[in-house]
């Protein structure tokens, strides 16, 4: 990709992340002759194999699974100017009149306010009669322990290495803000006390649903970005089944449309959209 050199808008930390989503124009795309067509797909797979190759950089591609859309993008790139540029080549990378844009997202790779400190860690689980004396090797252990867990955490929470798990879902939340269920005039030790109990309905899944939690506070019309990665889609339905009576949920959360899909080669993805 080469325009002008800009400097680059890239937060303090974290991703930009977007999440595209396109309808095929298969009017437009059966005026195309077959060399025109071989070209078309081509142009794109060249895309994808550039942005993949652009440094600190993911692109995950899908074919939706209800007319909502039929193809989906999920591009994660520090530089804004980065995202931006490769959003307007995917766009029409198939022709100009081929891809037509349904829905997008755009949201930041942040680490969570709740994550608890070292400070919390020391006095909540090491403190009290029940734990090991500071000082002890057993203190010492646990608190080692402690570390590198919250460092392998707040990497993926920032940096995330997406697998190519088959189920991808989508979907924006928000925290409510209306009468007693205002999430945002809660102080913030309810809060955290609310979201410990979310996560630990979250690490039931462990290895079986991967989450990445994107912010979008100011940047989009939801305040999150939610995606799912997961082997079954069975999984995908019984968290969000199971979430939904934690409180966090139950009271607190207010939800866009969800967008399901599954991530394939873009040969098979280019049969699955009959292209």
């Amino acid at each position: 990709m080469s325009e002008p050199s800009l400097p680059p808008l890239v937060p303090r930390e974290g991703w930009h992340v977007m999440h595209l989503f396109y309808q095929v124009d298969h009017a437009q795309w059966s005026l195309f002759s077959d060399e025109e067509k071989r070209q078309a797909m081509t142009r794109l797979t060249g895309l994808v194999q550039e942005i993949r190759a652009t440094p600190d950089t993911q692109l995950l591609s899908f074919a939706i699974a209800t007319p909502k859309a039929d193809l989906g993008f999920m591009l994660l790139t520090p530089d804004l100017h980065v995202a931006n540029a490769f959003e307007k080549l995917l766009s029409l990378s198939l022709g100009p009149e081929i891809l037509s844009p349904v829905y997008s997202y755009l949201s930041q790779t942040e680490a969570s306010e709740y994550t608890p400190t070292r400070e919390q860690y020391i006095a909540e689980t090491l403190g009290g009669d029940k734990g090991p004396a500071a000082g002890s090797p057993e203190f010492t252990t646990a608190l080692k322990e402690f570390d590198a867990r919250m460092a392998h955490y707040l990497k993926f929470r920032l940096y995330p290495a997406l697998p190519d798990w088959p189920v991808i879902c989508f979907y924006p939340m928000s925290k409510r803000r209306s009468g007693r269920d205002n999430w945002y005039a809660l102080d913030f030790e309810t809060r955290r006390a609310l979201m410990a109990g979310h996560a630990r309905v979250g690490r039931t899944y462990s290895g079986r649903i991967l989450q990445v939690i994107s912010g979008s506070t100011g940047l989009d019309e939801y305040e999150w970005g939610v995606t799912l990665l997961a082997k079954d889609s069975g999984d995908v339905k019984a968290i969000v089944y199971e979430m939904r009576f934690d409180e966090v949920s139950a009271r607190y959360a207010d939800f866009g449309d969800f967008y399901i899909g599954m991530q394939l080669p873009l040969d098979l993805l280019f049969r699955r959209l009959c292209l």
